[in-house]
């Protein structure tokens, strides 16, 4: 049974948080460049950021059907603000690479923490199986947009305070203001979500450990890909764009929050697409030959002749990237049992954010060495070999998975 309210909480949660992700990625490395830290020690902090979304995911997840979605999303929500207010007040590498660690900050422009896993399986709670597709595809659109909206937010707004009179790390420490006050808006749609998210006492299955029992190893399997998958994109997020198009190309931040603004608009719409070609050839075959494509564009950004090439070939490739996202949102959903729902949504998102927090150290070793074009290649290099394994390890699920009610 669908239940309207509980999806526009849902949706308007999703849209606060991914409108503060994309602010704070746009400016997150710009940030660190101006308080006087190398590449290397950037690429150390954004995966320290990672590592620590990773440790506040896991934990979250896994208990969040037992213990409750919307007090655990209301934890989140609380963390993320804190990790905002420090990064807006303090500039001690210490004191970062602990608020990165303990609190929830988004490098990427992506989803990170436990907010994604939760209310995916919450959403998954109020509509039939086969509606989830087309769902998850306005979801990431809603949050697609949401992103887009920060990215340009924030280029123009640091852009707006330097003009009269602020610095850049003035105009950077407002920006990580606005994204600790939206962690705290956050809270509003969280508190107002009613038992409809929560697993009903006649879906509860056996305890298990992990949060997950028959399906535990078509979880782990789904997560070891979706780990290969995360750690080639890792060396490219979003802030380490922002970084290389500011180092290759010398892009001021109001530049910068345009190119991610549109990259951002282009995957969200990509979503919708991929509902409509699921329906006819499938999941797995969707998520595969759409990402194929957009890794190839990726590989070839740096190979580029000037600035107007490299936003255009990065522009195609965001146009069909995140097709792949929706599909493997439901894919993930219909092939476990309603009780495990939170715990493999969130160990699939913490494979992939373990994946993604080991690459931008390297990332950020590589552009000190100058060579700032081969974390390009090593992403896309990375993402098809993923695709290709997706394919043959899982394509006979595609239509075996249990339409989950």
């Amino acid at each position: 049974m669908r239940r309207p309210r509980e999806i526009g909480f849902l949706f308007a949660s999703r849209s606060i948080r991914l409108f503060a992700y994309g602010l704070a990625s746009t400016v997150l490395a710009l940030h660190l460049a101006a308080l006087g830290y190398g590449a290397g020690g950037i690429g150390l902090l954004l995966s320290l950021t990672l590592v620590g979304d990773t440790v506040i995911s896991l934990g979250f997840s896994l208990k969040a059907d037992a213990i409750g979605r919307r007090q655990t999303l209301i934890l989140g929500a609380g963390l993320m603000a804190l990790a905002g207010l420090a990064f807006a007040m303090g500039s001690g590498f210490a004191l970062l690479c602990v608020a990165a660690t303990i609190g929830v900050i988004s490098p990427s422009g992506n989803e990170v923490g436990p907010f994604l896993a939760i209310e995916q399986a919450a959403l998954a709670q109020v509509v039939v199986a086969e509606r989830r597709p087309l769902l998850f595809a306005w979801y990431h659109l809603a949050g697609a947009f949401a992103s887009a909206g920060g990215a340009l937010a924030a280029g123009w707004g640091v852009h707006a305070l330097t003009t009269v009179g602020w610095t850049d790390v003035g105009g950077y420490r407002a920006v990580f203001g606005l994204y600790g006050a939206l962690g705290i808006l956050q809270l509003a749609p969280f508190l107002m979500l009613g038992r409809g998210v929560e697993v009903p006492l006649e879906e509860r299955g056996p305890s298990a450990k992990f949060g997950l029992h028959r399906s535990r190893a078509k979880v782990l399997r789904l997560c070891a890909l979706f780990s290969l998958d995360s750690f080639g994109g890792g060396f490219v997020v979003q802030a380490f764009l922002a970084y290389w198009f500011h180092v290759k190309f010398g892009a001021r931040p109001e530049a910068i929050g345009s190119i991610l603004f549109g990259a951002n608009l282009l995957s969200g719409l990509s979503g919708l697409p991929a509902a409509w070609l699921a329906r006819r050839i499938g999941l797995v075959n969707t998520m595969v030959w759409t990402h194929l494509p957009s890794n190839v564009l990726l590989a070839a950004v740096p190979f580029m002749p000037n600035f107007g090439w490299a936003i255009g070939c990065l522009l195609a490739r965001f146009s069909i990237s995140q097709m792949d996202v929706p599909t493997r949102q439901a894919f993930t959903i219909a092939v476990v049992e309603p009780d495990e729902r939170s715990a493999a949504a969130g160990m699939a998102g913490v494979a992939r954010t373990i994946g993604a927090s080991l690459s931008p150290i390297l990332s950020g070793s590589l552009v000190a060495a100058s060579w700032l074009g081969t974390p390009f290649g090593l992403a896309g290099g990375l993402k098809i070999v993923y695709d290709l394994l997706l394919l043959k390890g899982f394509r006979d699920l595609d239509n075996a998975a249990p339409p989950v009610v």
